[in-house]
């Protein structure tokens, strides 16, 4: 895996006409993303986060990135351990992404006590009736701003549950 602090094209110095971070924080609101629970488990921990920041990135290899935000020291178990779970929600989930979001500070054995879970090849916690989940190794973690950008190669895939998918848009949590 390689881990790259800076990359020049990503974290070159802000320009002085740079949409000021509030504007873009508003704006970006009314994108809608999907809502998933990214996993982790292994030697450096267990670990769980609700996040709408991930794209799919190519087919061959199947690899995803994944955008985590720095100021949480615990976001790096997903770089140690080298494995991360993609757990696509679907609407009837939103109270585990609410948890997982950290509403309710529940601490994490309690936040996957919550639902079932299983494993496929890394290990990486997957959620047990999830819209779509996918198995994966981290292969590239970059620090661009403010958040991690995990590249991920996905190697297994759970089966797919075709119910109403979560989203997160205007602040708030919607049925899609």
């Amino acid at each position: 895996m390689r881990r790259h602090e800076s990359s020049p094209l990503l974290n070159r110095s802000t320009r002085p006409d740079a949409l000021a971070p509030a504007q873009y924080r508003e704006a970006m609101s009314r994108l809608a993303g999907a809502v998933s629970i990214v996993t982790t488990d292994g030697s450096a921990g267990k670990r769980g986060v609700t996040v709408s920041a991930v794209v799919s990135v190519s087919d061959d290899p199947a690899t995803l990135m994944v955008c985590l935000n720095r100021n949480r020291a615990e976001n790096l178990i997903f770089e140690q351990n080298g494995c991360l779970a993609l757990n696509v929600l679907c609407y009837d989930q939103l109270d585990l992404a609410r948890a997982f979001a950290g509403e309710g500070d529940l601490p994490m054995p309690r936040r996957f006590a919550l639902t079932q879970w299983s494993a496929l090849t890394t290990g990486a916690p997957i959620l047990a009736g999830a819209r779509m989940a996918l198995d994966g190794v981290v292969v590239d973690v970059q620090t661009v701003h403010t958040h991690y950008v995990i590249a991920v190669e996905a190697v297994a895939s759970a089966p797919f549950r075709n119910e109403a998918a979560l989203v997160y848009r205007d602040r708030g949590y919607h049925p899609a």
